[in-house]
């Protein structure tokens, strides 16, 4: 069983009155692709939110790396999403002004690496997802399928430990949908990356090596449920 690389333990959160997450616990393991599911309101983009840092919970630990990322300072749970996490959006949200590849590259600059070499990188990602053709189109200008490609090209240029892909086909047509799922779960075996996936829809759920479902702001296995139930 590979390394236990994130941990949440009884993770809560709540926006007023509402609580999102009520005492959410989950591992993530090196190298694994692990679909979150749930219906809309369950907590689960919460729940991505709160592992990646970008949410903090109101209690509870996360641990990423044997580092607590509950305890580090904004500062720093900034430079470890630039360093060792990757996002993909259900939209893309690609920088409208900026060329494909100027898009991918931009985790690298921003991360001190120079143009020429970012840009090398860039499209050897762009070419790996197979949409090397649009590297000097502007987002706009590319149907939904390429975009999310690059979207997932820029989520995986720095050499991320753990992508975090919220609805990443929620916009896309079943066809180009399936696509960009063959490409992104090849693409994280090949790196050894992590994936938290978050979907409500089954058939992408079926690229992940082990689902949990988010209910009421519980993390539920599901694996262990279909035991229980079959016992």
């Amino acid at each position: 069983m590979s390394t236990a690389l994130l941990v949440a333990t009884d993770l809560r959160k709540s926006y007023g009155p509402t609580a999102a997450l009520a005492g959410a616990s989950v591992t993530v393991r090196a190298g694994e692709i692990l679909a979150v599911m749930g219906p809309s309101g369950s907590g689960k983009s919460t729940l991505l939110h709160c592992l990646a840092g970008i949410v903090p919970p109101d209690s509870g630990t996360i641990t990423y790396a044997g580092r607590e990322l509950t305890a580090m300072s904004d500062v720093d749970r900034s430079a470890l999403r630039r360093s060792d996490f990757g996002f993909i959006f259900q939209f893309g949200q690609l920088i409208p002004e900026l060329t494909c590849l100027e898009n991918v590259a931009l985790p690298l600059r921003l991360a001190g690496v120079r143009r020429r070499e970012a840009e090398r990188r860039a499209r050897a990602w762009l070419a790996q997802l197979e949409v090397e053709d649009v590297a000097n189109k502007l987002p706009g200008t590319v149907s939904g399928g390429q975009g999310q490609r690059v979207a997932v090209a820029r989520s995986l240029v720095t050499g991320p430990r753990v992508v975090f892909a919220d609805e990443p086909t929620g916009a896309l047509d079943s066809l180009n949908g399936e696509k960009v799922m063959v490409l992104l779960t090849q693409a994280a075996r090949d790196t050894g990356a992590a994936v938290v996936l978050v979907t409500h829809e089954p058939r992408v759920a079926a690229y992940a090596d082990r689902e949990v479902v988010v209910r009421d702001g519980v993390v539920h296995d599901r694996l262990a449920q279909s035991l229980e139930r079959a016992a």
